[in-house]
């Protein structure tokens, strides 16, 4: 059985193609991956979301812990039989969420007591809880549990916050080794933190190290910092971690950063932005972002994008979607959705070739020129 192997085939500039191999399948790197937050990508199949390209999913510790239950989960077979996703699934630890309750929730040395944003009741969350949680889900890949500072917060606490997330992470790899067969099976990895500070990251990525992980998050990014801070820090925060494990920036992002993330030498994305965007009527082409709301579509019969294969672009018209949108239909949120997966799993593929023929920063060009043409700028 194979646990967790990272295989580097081949590297262009710093970007970086792989694969990642592991009891329930192989993941093709750089890979996205959709975010599944309470066992379901939303206005998806399970089977559906696979047939667009995805290797692997992303489920959430916080939501999927309070309803339906990591217990109940484990009990009906595990989230793998629960939604129908027999390929790898990652978990995040639930410390993004928790943190983001500010108002609701308090941080100790021991974790963080919160409120469930669902009925008000009282949980704690710590390191040795979101290890059996993500056990008892039957987690793939499991994340360590940390804190996520906010990237304009003073120096001083943000360092106090990564030295206690360093902390947290010891204690997570503890847990997690504790596990049984569940530890045996699955992989851990660990989350650098430290905002935009190059000297806090460095110590972060040091202590982590010497913890030891199968791979490595950049967390306390996409926090509302900006494209041009997110890609100065990731201009030295990948070089930080090991080069022989997997590089995994956690909710990134829009197409053009997964584009200059991968130029950095990550490997591994998530985010809602496809799912959600489509349920709001965004589609995302080669040509740039589209808005299907927009009255220029309502009878333009071409498709959304005449270079996908997906189901929207193949049988429906621009001007159908819009309706569908406008309309309020469930069908425009589920086409929409399906045709925004498929973009970015085939964007995920178009760079993994361009790395492997050692033709990458050509295709990022003529992408970023595409991308941002004064026709999508428009749309």
């Amino acid at each position: 059985m194979t646990r967790f192997t990272f295989t580097i085939a081949a590297t262009d500039g710093k970007a970086r193609t792989g694969r990642i191999a592991m009891r329930r399948g192989t993941i093709a790197t750089p890979a996205f991956m959709p975010v599944g937050t309470a066992a379901t990508v939303k206005a998806m199949k399970p089977e559906s979301v696979r047939a667009t390209g995805a290797d692997i999913l992303l489920g959430n510790t916080y939501h999927l812990m309070l309803r339906p239950g990591a217990e109940r989960v484990a009990r009906l077979g595990g989230l793998h039989r629960f939604m129908n996703w027999d390929r790898p699934i990652l978990t995040d630890s639930g410390g993004y969420q928790v943190m983001s309750l500010s108002d609701l929730r308090k941080i100790t040395e021991d974790g963080v007591t919160f409120a469930s944003h669902l009925d008000g009741s009282r949980h704690l969350l710590t390191p040795e809880r979101s290890m059996e949680i993500q056990r008892l889900l039957g987690s793939d890949i499991v994340m360590a549990f940390d804190e996520c500072p906010r990237a304009d917060a003073p120096r001083e606490i943000i360092a106090a916050s990564m030295r206690m997330s360093m902390r947290w992470a010891r204690r997570s790899r503890d847990a997690f080794d504790g596990g049984g067969e569940h530890a045996q099976a699955a992989a851990l990895f660990g989350i650098q933190q430290g905002a935009l500070d190059e000297g806090l990251r460095d110590e972060s990525a040091a202590a982590l190290q010497d913890i030891g992980f199968d791979g490595y998050a950049v967390g306390g990014l996409a926090v509302g910092e900006g494209q041009e801070a997110m890609f100065g820090v990731l201009d030295f925060a990948p070089g930080q971690l090991p080069a022989d494990k997997p590089r995994y920036l956690m909710g990134v992002g829009k197409p053009d950063d997964l584009v200059g993330a991968v130029e950095r030498g990550i490997d591994m994305f998530d985010c809602v932005l496809p799912s959600r965007s489509g349920r709001n009527g965004q589609g995302f082409t080669w040509d740039g972002p589209v808005n299907l709301r927009n009255a220029r579509h309502a009878e333009d019969s071409a498709p959304l994008d005449p270079r996908c294969a997906c189901d929207a672009c193949t049988h429906y018209s621009r001007a159908y979607l819009h309706h569908l949108i406008k309309s309020g239909e469930i069908l425009g949120a589920m086409l929409l959705t399906e045709h925004n997966l498929t973009f970015y799993q085939a964007l995920m593929a178009a760079m993994r070739a361009a790395i492997a023929e050692q033709r990458f920063a050509a295709w990022a060009a003529m992408f970023r020129r595409d991308y941002a043409s004064v026709a999508a700028l428009t749309a």
